[in-house]
């Protein structure tokens, strides 16, 4: 009888998700995802010192605060509050622009490889195809372990970017398994050096998908900004401390970010494919266009690092913060004498809206970190993931015996 009751009484409750059609109270009353945490201090310390103002008031104390001080504050601090947000959404909404825009290069990329890169025709080529027709050993069976490398790359792009604006070096990261190629992902500590002849892989379509031959590649070994890392620092690239890009003298000091790398092999793709005749059924043209989709992804990540490495200024976060505190201990002085205990309630609540609006401000202005304000980069990578790999598995890839050798000449 009691389960049969708690059963009711559980399907009688209305749901979160469901009363908030109908009413502000779900979310009013919610703690989890909202700014209260981070800013339960910094109210808690007004409320306190509301707190001995009206003790003191009622304790005789006549303390006295002229009204012209608080409107004055008011329209100060208001103005940079709003200046403050706005900003900072601009740079959050700005990376998720930017991101979004990588996403969809990463799309259009991964299917024109998977279509266009096809073997030329090899029936009889019609009287008013011009120029010779190239020929290419390749089987249909290790071209399609080449476009699956492709893709894979292209997916990799958009993971190493991710960790590369949260500062995580390496290839160390659970979320490259199953992503990153295997044939990419020969990484050497000391870093890329010509004269590792040894170490260099050759080509052999039949026995791997690993593109042409190539040296080893190299991952940004070191930090890609200089001086030191902060203890327990987790996300560099977002730190407080302003980096930039280190230079040195010698070539086993240098680095270079994971998805140039990535970025560069894709290129060297691209050039192999047209050089084997794997790109004639679409030309010039095509290939320019899989080339510029491939260096609008690489803008798309200099535009997030550029939110990333440009940090709102010190000095004015500071001040904000100067003229807030300010704004709410002039507060109490000021109402107490008209409102008496009443003037603790007031104050709170003052400083939870003020201190809420540059909480949220400060969470969301770096946007590509773990928090749970940040963008959910990883959700969009996981969807991305799930997109390539549905064209692999399922999608059929470009025809064969298609004629129509383009010579770059144009059609008269």
């Amino acid at each position: 009888m009691a389960d049969t009751i708690k059963n009711l009484s559980s399907a009688l409750k209305p749901k979160r998700r469901h009363l908030r059609k109908y009413s502000w109270l779900p979310d009013v009353f919610r703690i989890k995802g909202s700014i209260i945490k981070r800013i339960f201090w910094p109210v808690l310390t007004n409320t306190i010192f509301s707190t001995i103002v009206a003790y003191a008031w009622s304790r005789g104390h006549h303390i006295v605060l002229t009204n012209s001080v608080v409107p004055l504050l008011s329209v100060v601090v208001g103005l940079i509050l709003v200046f403050r947000n706005g900003t900072s959404y601009d740079r959050y909404w700005e990376g998720r622009k930017s991101f979004a825009s990588l996403t969809s290069n990463i799309r259009n990329l991964s299917r024109l490889i998977w279509i266009n890169v096809a073997p030329p025709p090899t029936d009889e080529q019609p009287a008013h195809a011009k120029g010779k027709t190239p020929t290419s050993d390749i089987t249909l069976q290790q071209l399609r372990r080449k476009k699956i490398y492709a893709l894979r790359l292209c997916l990799s792009f958009a993971f190493s970017v991710k960790h590369y604006l949260r500062g995580e070096d390496g290839i160390n990261w659970s979320d490259y398994k199953g992503v990153l190629p295997d044939g990419f992902a020969r990484f050497d500590e000391l870093g890329y050096n010509k004269t590792k002849t040894t170490t260099t892989p050759t080509y052999d379509a039949t026995k791997n998908d690993s593109g042409p031959s190539k040296p080893d590649a190299t991952k940004r070994i070191r930090v890609k900004r200089s001086k030191n890392h902060l203890p327990g620092q987790s996300a560099p690239l977002l730190s407080d401390t302003h980096r930039t890009v280190e230079f040195h003298a010698f070539a086993e000091d240098t680095s270079i970010p994971l998805p140039l790398l990535i970025a560069h092999e894709i290129t060297r793709l691209l050039f192999w494919f047209r050089r084997e005749g794997l790109l004639e059924t679409v030309g010039p043209a095509g290939t320019n266009t899989m080339n510029q989709l491939l260096q609008s992804m690489v803008d798309q990540m200099t535009a997030m690092e550029r939110v990333a490495n440009t940090p709102i200024p010190i000095s004015y976060g500071i001040h904000l913060k100067q003229c807030v505190s300010l704004y709410l201990f002039a507060l109490p002085p000021t109402l107490v004498n008209q409102l008496g205990w009443m003037t603790i309630p007031v104050v709170t609540v003052v400083a939870f809206t003020f201190m809420g609006i540059e909480g949220i401000a400060d969470e969301i202005e770096m946007p590509f970190g773990n928090d749970p304000a940040d963008l959910p980069l990883d959700l969009y990578c996981h969807d991305l993931k799930e997109e390539i790999s549905y064209i692999i598995e399922r999608l059929p890839d470009g025809g064969e015996g298609m004629h129509g050798y383009d010579d770059g000449e144009g059609d008269d």
